[in-house]
């Protein structure tokens, strides 16, 4: 059919404005579809149809056709509803046997729940007779275990003391011996001290003597350069009045040669006087004259 549509389109005319008649799309389905029964009603979508309004044809290249097919708006079709079917009225037998049959479903999943409970027993005692039995080997084996292990502590510790003992022995015996020597070398030491203790109370008396001896020897020297310096003294003391002495002597002597001097210069000033106002008045004299 659209082929046949678009051959009268294309033999119509080619100058894309003339249109084609509008015809029904006759391939679409118009029946509706049944639906199976027993299921409930669902609302189910309008369909739609699409209606051919346009064929456009146009050369794209040569011995080539393009067509356009343009489709009118969608139309909706109401969909006819199907009429209720009446209810059935289940009968008397029909229930009892339908009460029957629950009832022995009832009876059959009240045994297969029992049968599962009591395989679900079975399996919690099997489960606790197998626990039990592990607890009881892990407490024989941890029994049998804690005993080894006491007895090799028991062995150890008893062999541990025996040695510690030993030692202990054997470190008494050296610190006995240690004590001795230490006894032995303290006597030995207190009579090296008296022996030089007596030795030194007698070097100590010779060396106080040659002290004194020193001490007297020294106040005789003391005394000696005490008297040797008195004398230097007496003597630089003589000698210092004599240069003072002297050196007044210089500055009287000094202080007459320094008074004639400026008696002298006095003496000197007074004849430039005179002779500079002889001269003066000589002058005068000429000049007047």
């Amino acid at each position: 059919m659209l082929i046949g549509l678009v051959r009268d389109s294309v033999m119509q005319c080619f100058c894309h404005s003339c249109r084609a008649p509008v015809l029904p799309a006759a391939h679409r389905r118009s029946a509706p579809v049944k639906k199976p029964v027993g299921k409930p009603r669902t609302k189910q979508p309008k369909k739609v149809k699409f209606i051919t309004t346009e064929i456009r044809c146009q050369e794209m290249s040569k011995g080539g056709l393009a067509y356009e097919v343009i489709l009118a708006e969608p139309v909706g079709v109401p969909v006819p509803r199907r009429a209720d079917s009446p209810e059935k009225t289940p009968s008397v037998e029909e229930i009892q046997e339908k009460l029957k049959a629950a009832e022995e479903r009832r009876r059959s999943l009240e045994a297969s729940k029992m049968a599962a409970i009591a395989q679900k027993m079975q399996k919690i005692e099997e489960a606790s007779r197998i626990r039990s039995e592990q607890t009881n080997n892990f407490i024989v084996n941890t029994k049998e275990a804690l005993d080894a292990k006491m007895e090799t502590h028991e062995e150890k510790r008893e062999a541990y003391i025996n040695e510690l003992r030993a030692r202990l022995k054997d470190h008494l015996e050296g610190v006995e011996k240690t004590r001795l020597t230490l006894e032995q070398q303290t006597m030995e030491v207190y009579k090296a001290i008296e022996e030089k203790m007596n030795t030194a109370a007698d070097k100590r008396d010779e060396n106080i003597k040659k002290m004194l001896e020193r001490l007297r020897e020294h106040e005789e020297q003391v005394r000696k350069v005490r008297a040797g310096n008195h004398e230097r003294f007496q003597q630089l003391e003589s000698a210092i009045q004599e240069k003072l002495q002297q050196a007044a002597d210089r500055r009287l002597m000094l202080e007459a040669e320094q008074k004639e001097k400026l008696r002298n210069h006095e003496r000197r000033a007074e004849l430039v006087r005179q002779n500079k106002s002889a001269r003066v008045e000589s002058a005068g004299a000429a000049t007047s004259g």
